[in-house]
């Protein structure tokens, strides 16, 4: 790909050529990650396009709601133990 060019002005902005801009889907508003590489700035705009990319490539890992609900079930057993224990004192 030719290389495009731009300057960044002294409010250290940076425009990114329209071409690229309709190319990469970035439209006002949309955020852009931006990391230094060996000397080279890299920017990724975050758009949903990119967010589904991603999707794929998380690991599966253990399910937050079964965890929440053994965490809950396992209260609900102490709480009814104390109850049954403040019963027999009675």
């Amino acid at each position: 790909m030719k290389p495009e060019f731009s300057t960044v002005t002294s409010k250290g902005q940076l425009v990114i050529p329209a071409k690229l801009r309709r190319k990469l889907g970035i439209q006002k508003g949309t955020r852009v990650a931006i990391t230094e590489d060996n000397h080279r700035l890299v920017l990724q705009p975050i758009t949903r396009k990119y967010i589904d990319s991603l999707w794929g490539s998380l690991k599966e890992g253990p399910s937050l709601v079964d965890a929440l609900t053994e965490d809950r079930r396992r209260e609900f057993e102490i709480e009814e133990r104390k109850i049954k224990n403040y019963r027999t004192r009675r």
